[in-house]
């Protein structure tokens, strides 16, 4: 099932504390991006984020996800109602995540 626009709107907004937040579409689904770092995304109307070290520190109980079929297990986020907690999240991740690759011409 495809993620909703609606849902991604109220996901955006939630982050509207943070500068340089930006999605790309992806087959249905939506990709979060933090300062140009891929953060997660949103799949069937669900907030996944990379388990790097930080996420878990601040996702101490969160579960593993899949965001789709034969994709690498995420963190779910379960707590998206609460704004401060989620910009948290986010900053906190941010050094944990790797840099964008270049792309090649």
């Amino acid at each position: 099932m495809p993620s909703s626009r609606e849902y991604l709107n109220f996901i955006l907004e939630q982050l509207s504390g943070l500068q340089d937040i930006n999605y790309k579409p992806m087959m249905g689904e939506f990709l979060i991006y933090y300062r140009d770092k891929l953060v997660g995304g949103i799949y069937d109307n669900r907030l996944l984020v990379k388990p790097v070290k930080s996420a878990l520190s601040y996702l101490p109980r969160a579960e593993y996800s899949l965001p789709y079929e034969g994709a690498k297990e995420m963190l779910l986020v379960d707590n998206v109602d609460d704004k401060a907690f989620l910009t948290g999240l986010f900053e906190a991740m941010y050094d944990d995540l790797p840099m964008p690759k270049m792309k090649q011409r």
